[in-house]
């Protein structure tokens, strides 16, 4: 049932029928009651392309991600698309594999309209985001979220990366560590650096030296990721604990510990960034820094509607910060 099918039906016009149909304020309440009732008897569905199309608007928004192995951006995407379904827009899932030049493929694609706004959070081998720039040039908003650039005037929702960072650290010293490994999977990324440099911070705090060789980038091949890890543990002088940046590393780390026959928590301590529902399953439960996940994506869908429907929004350069929650459990104890 097409709209000029309905007219028919009811012997309108189409205008009459499309306005009706609008609730606009030149048909009468009779007219209007008539064309809606004809439209459910006959199942008439309303074509949101179409309508779109009329407006300019795709009534589509880009969300691009690195990957989704992990539990961090399934939440995310959650909080994206219950702020999407209230504006009756659908969401575009892009994954770049952390692959810099397929993000940069992505957002070409994305420039000639396809989508109304761009939410990104960035591959671990982005640097420059002149790509990005390009798309904010031909009026389309992008806002950052967790994984962000710091020199752009683009709106960004991170969590206090720096802060959790801290208190990760400065809890395993509590516990009675003294030298402890940090693992993270690029040093390009904002969120490494950030976490690295509370981890820093909090060493020089309790007077700990930092020791650069236990500062250390691991590649992303499993195989080659491991051999860095066992290397480390098979130091004669091994770390006492480790501080995962990554999920994916304290995971790799229970693995090689179990090779190594070293005992969690008492031969090595560990603690990671995770939003994984099986930390609290492992032998022994393991050690989190829980992000707010779902939040970040409604706050940072939030912000890009208010770019999408308000003039003048298009130069907010806001930064959101949303607190992490440091959840205790026996791989620290």
């Amino acid at each position: 049932m097409t709209l000029k099918q309905l007219a028919k039906e009811l012997n309108l016009s189409f205008s009459t029928v499309s306005k009706a149909l609008r609730d606009s304020h030149e048909i009468s309440a009779a007219t209007k009651s008539r064309v809606l009732a004809k439209a459910k008897a006959l199942n008439y569905q309303v074509n949101p392309l179409a309508s779109s199309f009329r407006k300019q608007k795709s009534k589509t928004i880009a969300v691009i991600i690195p990957e989704v192995v992990n539990d961090f951006f399934g939440p995310v995407i959650s909080g994206i698309e219950s702020i999407a379904q209230q504006k009756g827009y659908h969401v575009l899932i892009y994954l770049t594999h952390e692959d810099v030049e397929r993000e940069i493929a992505i957002t070409q694609v994305l420039q000639n309209g396809r989508v109304d706004g761009v939410l990104i959070s960035l591959s671990e081998q982005t640097t420059d985001t002149t790509h990005l720039d390009n798309v904010r040039q031909k009026e389309i908003p992008v806002v950052y979220f967790d994984r962000i650039v710091e020199n752009t005037d683009a709106p960004k929702v991170t969590t206090d990366d720096y802060c959790s960072g801290f208190n990760a650290t400065e809890h395993l010293i509590q516990h009675g560590c003294k030298r402890i490994a940090f693992l993270s999977i690029s040093q390009n990324l904002s969120i490494s650096h950030k976490r690295l440099k509370g981890y820093e911070d909090a060493l020089n705090k309790n007077g700990i030296k930092v020791h650069t060789n236990l500062i250390i980038s691991c590649e992303r091949d499993d195989e080659k990721c491991a051999a860095t890890i066992r290397k480390l543990l098979k130091q004669k002088n091994r770390p006492d604990a480790i501080f995962a940046a990554v999920e994916k590393l304290a995971l790799k780390t229970y693995e090689i510990c179990h090779e190594l026959k070293l005992n969690i928590p008492t031969d090595v301590k560990v603690i990671t960034f995770s939003n994984s529902y099986t930390a609290a399953l492992l032998n022994p439960s393991l050690t989190t820094i829980t992000q707010p996940a779902f939040e970040m994506g409604n706050e940072a869908a939030t912000i890009l509607f208010k770019m999408i429907e308000k003039k003048g929004y298009q130069s907010m350069k806001e930064a959101t910060t949303l607190a992490s929650q440091l959840i205790v459990r026996s791989s620290t104890k």
